[in-house]
């Protein structure tokens, strides 16, 4: 076996040592005449070669395989022997830095090796998988002492590259002239920080890149050399870890979710000593508690000197005192070089944008912008957050960002060449379209991604791509969520609304205790104090100071906490949703009413800034509560303007969604019950304190009077009266369809002029509706034991469509339809969005949608999109698969297509062949149901690998050797009313990693290229033969059309004879079938 690697390196494959042709010669004088054959023994190349040839090709062979040569010969003994007296870098993981090294050495074996290179001058890919802390007499280990043992033993030796922290320490500590060659990482780092994971680092450690992950350090001391510092998990022991810092030639600072110490103080050496670090390029502080102000002052003294002026990336996480002054400041220096920022959620505010905007900077390198940024680590972690301060991080707790479309049209003003923007949990966004401006035009964006920006409108989204020039990438997730939906049945009486009520409850009162800053920019917040200005600085400095203006008090959309005392404080209520769906928790209903009465007994108003509960209360990351006419109807809601009235007196306090008690229930409870008691006249008397609160329409801090715009959005969304609603009687009314078809005519209790109306038609909530909103039922609610109790299942949602009057049926979901146009896009990736619909309007460069669980994505229309080739729909669970797949197989066939999807339910197999061979479409199809669980993507990459060659195949026979085309038009359907329906469908089935696969298709050439015989062409990189996918072109050598082209000719042949014509183009729907017991199955590759 040796010898043959020998042979495979010596010679390139397919030219190894060839055996002389058989020749016939005459043999001695005596027999001249006599001639037999004779066969020359194989010739020995490899000894025939000089010792420094031999040495030159041992430079291209692992260490691993330069050993082995040891034993095959003398000649290569010696080979070996005299290339490592010579050699000076040697690498024990060939070059593999990610892999360990030989697991056969210890101490006598390594040291023996390392004998025998004198000459060795750097050593790398010491990376042992385990290392004794010491010696054991009789016991042959591979330990510490044992390395440096025989790392002194090469006189020249000048660096090592290794990955473990106590043998990276005993070089330091025994051999402090070794550097530490390429990227120092520790491979045990885990969190919580593991108590054995300790490294000190010295001063005099000669080592550039330094990646510490789950490691105890007592201090980072001043290192001179060092370049890279990345601190990750790192647990600082000491009280003053970073009272030496200093890294003049530091070049990159990340220091994420470490557990350092809790004084603010404490991180003014690691500030300064940053500023030192005049080529520091990357700065990313992640959970750090620096003191708030801190980066502003030492700003101001280093910038003269250069400090921070060559960052090109700032991030900011969870550091929990930052103020906006420190992120201004570090920008506004580092302008001419700056490429990417991260900005964590406390700081996504309108007043950082503006700031810039009015120091009118320019940055002619940036192209990243990531707004609310949170540390993966923080999504991805399972522990909570005392936890997490527990074992030693940062007390930090994150709300939502707070920009609104103000502020985003600042961005793009001050970052005019931006390209990728990445926007996390952003609630008070709603109008993208509203972005772009004359001096906003977001001309360069390329890249778009939006995540848990629930409060955005669909028909803004969809406007706002249209205008983006060089838009080709969009990527959402956890947006547009699903409108609520009201269980109901057919019932006429009034206990009918008040389950309706109740259901409505329970949905508003998740988001009721959990959001309670549904504020944006206006005349609502506090106005900004302008700072005295008298610190501005002559000339250069002028740009810096600009933040003393604008940062002192929050920015148009900042919130001002010490303002907004507490109405009710109130444990939260359990809630019980009756959705299907975890992505409907946040959604409430909204509807519209005229002005009343502005207090309610639950939340009496104590003056305008009466607010709701303090931020550390709020959702943590939750979207707000979603505004009315938001979704449906989107074509006749009009965009209500930028700047409103202020709020009438008294509606302070209630408009925020007010806490609500086990006594205030207990006093609803009493008050439905008395109601319920003195019929309508009861209700009548309550109507006006009840119906108080806030314009339920209002978005943002916008209000409006009776019959305005707020109005007209409540009758947009519920499909009623619209933006043509006049009011009646001196009452705001609208009209409300009603699931069943009935219509709900909603009206102020002012403007009644029957008083023997229904409660249905009386009851019209202004605000989300809670239990305390609900006590003009006529029927008692529930036991508040009944609330406590969670119930063990969940119950369908129920609409009034059938005919009995008892009998519910599932309510349809409301139609969000996606409309996507631009010149320019590429790609679209959805994952957990709440759209329906896909629309497709014209994208001539659409070359990909991906969809991972979208609960109620349901259909595709393409208008125009000719080439896109790729549809991946995994765990979408109400996909309409034939209207898909009819959709996909009608568009012209310029490109082949493959189709990836993961139903969770039982397929049709014959319905589905039926429904695509027998279709009007002009492809070759394959359907491949692959059984693989959990999921095995081979079969899907490989055949993406040998669909086009298939296709290549028929076009090079239509286009150059006049092969009769098919077609596949409707007459030609009606021909071939049965099965196979005029094509030639066959199946192939197999096992793939020991899971089955069946492939049904009608693909020409397959079945021949796939039982054909090797050709000189063929190659062994890949792993691959039939036994491990569907079909191997590269280890059968069928690398090209043309030379599968003559391996076919018989088939060819046969079917121009049959006149049987080929289609273009192909199709692959790939069926993974991992998911149909309906459970998802978790899959890293989605």
């Amino acid at each position: 076996e040796q010898s043959n690697r020998v042979i495979y390196v010596l010679y390139p494959k397919g030219m190894g040592p060839r055996r002389k042709s058989t020749k016939t010669q005459p043999v001695g004088s005596s027999n001249a005449r006599e001639l037999f054959l004779r066969q020359d023994e194989p010739k020995d190349y490899i000894n025939e070669l000089s010792h420094e040839v031999l040495c030159h090709v041992f430079r291209y062979l692992p260490m691993k395989d330069i050993m082995c040569m040891e034993c095959l010969s003398r000649k290569l003994r010696e080979a070996v022997t005299l290339y490592l007296r010579v050699v000076k870098v040697m690498d024990l993981c060939a070059s593999h830095w990610w892999e360990y090294m030989p697991s056969g050495f210890n101490d006598v074996s390594f040291i023996f090796l390392l004998k025998k290179m004198p000459d060795l001058e750097q050593l790398y890919g010491l990376h042992p998988r385990y290392l004794e802390r010491r010696r054991v007499r009789g016991y042959e280990a591979f330990s510490i002492p044992g390395v440096l043992e025989a790392l002194q033993a090469c006189p020249n030796l000048l660096g090592v590259e290794t990955s473990h922290l106590e043998l990276v320490e005993a070089i330091w500590n025994y051999m402090p002239q070794v550097h530490i060659l390429g990227k120092f990482r520790n491979r045990n780092g885990a969190f919580p920080i593991p108590a054995e994971n300790k490294l000190a680092i010295p001063i005099t450690a000669k080592i550039q890149t330094l990646h510490l992950v789950g490691v105890n350090v007592p201090e980072i001391p001043c290192v001179s050399m060092l370049r890279h510092l990345y601190l990750k998990w790192v647990r600082l022991t000491k009280p003053q870890p970073f009272k030496d810092f200093l890294c003049v030639s530091l070049r990159t600072f990340v220091m994420r979710n470490c557990a350092g110490p809790t004084n603010s103080l404490k991180y003014v050496p690691l500030v300064t000593g940053l500023a030192s670090a005049r080529n520091l390029e990357q700065l990313e502080l992640v959970r750090v508690p620096f003191l708030g102000g801190l980066i502003q002052h030492v700003v101001e003294d280093s910038w003269r000197s250069g400090g921070f002026r060559n960052l090109h990336t700032i991030v900011f996480g969870a550091c929990k005192n930052a103020l906006e002054v420190d992120l201004g400041y570090l920008i506004i220096t580092a302008a001419r070089r700056l490429h990417e920022v991260r900005i964590q959620p406390s700081l996504t505010k309108d007043g950082v944008f503006s700031a810039l905007k009015m120091a009118e900077l320019e940055f002619p390198q940036f192209e990243t912008l990531h707004l609310g940024y949170v540390d993966e680590f923080l999504l991805q972690c399972k522990m909570n957050h005392s936890e997490l301060v527990k074992y030693g991080l940062a007390d930090v707790v994150e709300n939502p960002g707070i920009i609104t479309d103000i502020g985003m049209k600042a961005v793009n003003e001050v970052f005019t060449n931006i390209k990728y923007l990445l926007i996390y949990n952003c609630p008070h966004l709603h109008n993208p379209h509203h972005w772009i401006t004359d001096q906003s035009r977001w001309s360069r964006l390329v890249d778009l991604t939006l995540v848990r920006c629930h409060a955005i409108k669909l028909d803004s989204f969809s406007q706002f791509i249209e205008l983006l020039p060089s838009l080709e990438f969009i990527c959402l997730d956890q947006m547009f969520r699903e409108p609520p939906k009201v269980q109901t049945h057919r019932h006429t009486d009034r206990q009918t609304d008040t389950q309706t009520h109740r259901h409505t409850d329970r949905h508003t009162d998740t988001q009721t205790h959990r959001h309670t800053d549904r504020q944006s920019s206006g005349p609502r917040f506090p106005k900004r104090e302008i700072c005295d200005s008298a610190q501005l600085l002559i000339g250069s400095t002028l740009t810096l100071y600009v933040f003393h203006i604008f940062f002192p008090s929050p920015g148009p959309s900042g919130l001002v906490q010490q303002s907004r005392p507490t109405c009710t404080s109130g444990s939260k209520p359990p809630t019980n949703s009756d959705s299907d769906s975890e992505e409907e928790e946040g959604l409430t209903l909204r509807q519209t009413a005229g002005p009343g009465p502005q207090q309610t007994a639950s939340c009496p108003a104590v003056g305008p800034a009466c607010s709701s509960v303090p931020s550390s209360e709020s959702g943590k990351g939750k979207t707000p509560l979603r505004r009315a006419g938001s979704t449906a109807a989107p074509s006749t809601v009009k965009p209500p303007p930028t700047v409103k009235s202020p709020p009438l007196p008294g509606e302070g306090c209630c408009e925020k969604s007010c806490q609500v008690t086990s006594e205030q229930i207990k006093a609803d409870m009493k008050a439905a019950t008395e109601s319920g008691n003195h019929g309508l006249a009861g209700v009548a008397k309550q109507g006006p304190a009840a119906g108080g609160g806030g314009d339920g329409t209002t978005n943002g801090p916008e209000h409006e009077g009776a019959g305005g715009p707020g109005a007209e959005q409540g009758a947009g969304r519920s499909g009623g009266a619209g933006p043509g609603a006049q009011p009646t009687g001196g009452a705001s009314r609208g009209t409300t369809n009603r699931p069943g078809g009935q219509t709900l005519h909603s009206e102020s209790l002012g403007g009644s002029d029957q008083p023997g109306d229904r409660l249905e038609d009386m009851f019209v909530p202004r605000r989300p509706l809670t239990r305390s909103r609900s006590r003009m039922s006529l029927v008692p609610l529930v036991a508040e034991a009944g609330l406590a109790r969670p119930r063990p299942t969940r119950r369908k949602r129920m609409t009034d469509k059938s005919t009995s009057t008892s009998d519910p049926v599932t309510e349809d979901d409301h139609v969000q339809v996606l409309s996507l146009k631009g010149k320019n896009l590429v790609g679209l990736t959805l994952t957990n969005c709440g759209i329906t619909d896909l629309l497709l309007k014209d994208c001539p460069k659409m070359m990909f949608i991906h969809a991972t669980r979208c609960r109620v994505l349901k259909h595709l229309r393409v208008e125009s999109a000719p080439i896109v080739n790729r549809f991946d729909y995994a765990q979408c669970k109400k996909l309409d698969m034939e209207q898909v797949l009819d959709q996909i197989l009608r568009m012209p066939p310029e490109r082949n297509r493959i189709i990836y999807m993961r139903p969770m339910h039982q397929i049709d197999s014959l319905a589905l062949e039926r429904l695509l061979f027998r279709g009007p479409y002009p492809y070759h199809i394959a359907i491949v149901h692959e059984f693989s669980n959990p999921p095995n993507i081979r079969n899907k990459v490989r055949i993406r690998s040998w669909m086009d060659t298939i296709a290549n195949i028929s076009q090079e026979l239509i286009k150059y050797e006049f092969f009769p085309e098919a077609t596949r038009t409707e007459e030609d359907v009606k021909k071939n009313p049965r099965y196979p329906w005029g094509r030639d469908i066959y199946t192939l089935e197999g096992v793939v990693d020991g899971a089955p696969y069946c492939m049904v298709t009608d693909f020409p050439w397959l079945r021949t290229l796939r039982t054909a015989d090797s050709n000189g062409y063929s190659r062994y990189d890949f792993e691959d033969d039939e036994s491990t996918t569907i079909y191997a072109p590269r280890r059968k050598g069928q690398l090209s059309a043309d030379i599968c082209m003559e391996t076919i000719g018989e088939e060819i042949s046969e079917r121009r004879q049959s006149r049987r014509g080929v289609f273009q183009r192909v199709v692959v729907l790939f069926l993974h079938h991992c998911d149909t017991p309906g459970e998802p199955v978790d899959d890293d590759y989605i």
